[in-house]
C-alpha cells in the first residue's frame, strides 16, 4: 500500500475513514442507534422549547461524549472478541471497564439533560 505524504490528501483520507466508521457504528450497533436516535429527539426538543445557545452547546457536548465513548467501547469489545472469541475472565474485566466508561458518560448526559430541560417543564 502506497503511503500518502501530502498533508491535505492525507487528512482527507483520514476524514473519509472516520465518516466510514461513524456510518458503520450508526448502521450496525444497536446501542449507537438508540443513542443517536435520542440525540435527534433532543435536537427536536431543543427547538421546541427554545433552549439557549449555551444549552445547545452543553447538549451537543453531552451527546457527542456519549456517542464517542460508546464508539470506543464498541471498538474495545470488537478487538477483545477478535483476540479471544471465547469467554475469558480478563477479557470480561476489560469489557466491563469500557462499558463503565459509557455509563459515566451517560450519567453525565442525563444530568446535563435534566439541568437543561427541567426548568422548561416545571
Amino acid at each position: 500500500m502506497k503511503t500518502d505524504h501530502s498533508f491535505v490528501t492525507g487528512r482527507l483520507k483520514s476524514f473519509k475513514f472516520a465518516i466510514k466508521g461513524a456510518y458503520k457504528l450508526v448502521t450496525t450497533e444497536h446501542s449507537i442507534m438508540v443513542q443517536s436516535s435520542l440525540a435527534v429527539l433532543l435536537i427536536f426538543l431543543g427547538f421546541y422549547v427554545g433552549i439557549s445557545r449555551t444549552e445547545w452547546i452543553l447538549q451537543t457536548l453531552a451527546c457527542g461524549l456519549v456517542l464517542g465513548i460508546e464508539g470506543l467501547n464498541t471498538a474495545v469489545e470488537k478487538i477483545a472478541d477478535f483476540i479471544h472469541p471465547d469467554y475469558h475472565k480478563k477479557i470480561g474485566f476489560i469489557k466491563d471497564i469500557a462499558a463503565g466508561a459509557v455509563c459515566f458518560a451517560a450519567i453525565t448526559a442525563v444530568a446535563v439533560g435534566l439541568l437543561i430541560y427541567l426548568p422548561y417543564f416545571i
